[in-house]
């Protein structure tokens, strides 16, 4: 696990060695400029929710209440002046009253008439659907800002993926922490993951699913089994050799191998009934192929071979030996075809 954000690390609830669920918090980490970003991303949200309500409500409160408030003086008045339109038409048709005066009272009313379509056409226009359409875009990018800060702060929380056991954990509380850094490694102890380094002209030879024994140094006398998970896709350079790295999985019953172990492995390549078999360091080579040292009589000559399957520590042949045969081992003193040697067990 490793931190996707930078930071102090507030909290490292969790030891090598401990086991843990799913979704468990294995370091928390705080970093005060994030706090101020979702403050800062909150407090336009909420501006941006008062510019919007504002916007739907027909514009700003102190200059709707103004037209409102004009609006029903005039209605007011448009009441009267036709209440008093109506009186003076009366008086007109009995000859109490003069159409003069009918007329200035009917143009009042008219006037009220065109004031109150004047306050209402001001009160639609003080919002536009556009400007309530852009008061909802403000509103949606601040609410996207603020909900990226709070995934951020989500980041923050390191949990484990899976339920395992801790071990190689990398940070202590108080420590400061870049993205990427690492927090801990969660594994299963039951099952393992083998890194083998098999030399390349024994590659061919590895097959997926063969059966792989692993011994460790440490532990002399206890055997792990498993088997050939993944072949390498490329050989590499470890130190003088020419390897690829094979993958293999083995059960760890008990626990008692751990990550980060160097280990013995052997892959059981093939099974050989009743072979004739000699140390591998008794097989030499040139130009002319395989070849070992064999005694005739106490005389050293050169007898070709072909060699079959083999082990770490031996191989097979499968022409040119007998098992009542002798072969020399390397030695301190160079040997040769035709030098008179004293065989020993």
């Amino acid at each position: 696990m490793r931190a996707e954000t930078g930071g102090v690390v507030s909290r490292a609830p969790v030891e090598d060695g401990q086991t843990v669920a799913a979704g468990a918090i294995l370091a928390a980490i705080t970093d005060p400029a994030l706090q101020a970003e979702i403050d800062a991303a909150q407090s336009k949200l909420n501006e941006a929710r008062a510019n919007l309500a504002s916007q739907e409500a027909g514009g700003k409160p102190a200059e709707f209440a103004d037209i409102e408030n004009n609006l029903a003086r005039a209605q007011f008045d448009l009441a009267l002046s036709r209440k008093s339109l109506a009186s003076l038409d009366r008086l007109v048709a009995q000859q109490a009253a003069t159409r003069q005066e009918a007329d200035a009272a009917r143009e009042k009313a008219q006037q009220g008439e065109l004031e109150i379509a004047g306050l209402e056409k001001r009160r639609r226009s003080l919002v536009s659907p556009t400007e309530v359409a852009a008061a909802r875009a403000r509103v949606a990018d601040a609410e996207t800002a603020l909900n990226l800060a709070r995934q951020r702060a989500a980041l923050s929380l390191v949990r484990s993926p899976m339920a395992g056991v801790v071990y190689g954990r990398g940070v202590r509380e108080g420590s400061y922490l870049n993205a990427g850094d690492l927090v801990a490694n969660v594994g299963r102890m039951d099952q393992l993951r083998v890194r083998v380094y098999v030399d390349e002209p024994e590659l061919g030879r590895v097959a997926v699913g063969q059966p792989v024994t692993i011994t460790w140094d440490a532990l002399p006398g206890r055997q792990w089994h498993g088997q050939v998970d993944k072949k390498p896709v490329a050989v590499q350079a470890l130190g003088s050799r020419q390897v690829g790295e094979v993958v293999c999985s083995i059960v760890n019953e008990g626990r008692a191998l751990i990550p980060g172990t160097n280990v013995n492995a052997e892959i059981r390549t093939a099974v050989v009934e009743n072979a004739l078999v000699i140390p591998k360091e008794t097989l030499r080579h040139d130009a002319q192929g395989d070849y070992v040292f064999a005694l005739k009589g106490d005389i050293v000559e050169r007898r070709a071979v072909k060699k079959g399957a083999s082990s770490i520590t031996m191989v097979q042949v499968v022409e040119g030996l007998t098992d009542a045969d002798a072969v020399a081992l390397p030695s301190d003193t160079p040997l040769k075809v035709g030098d008179r040697v004293a065989a020993t067990m």
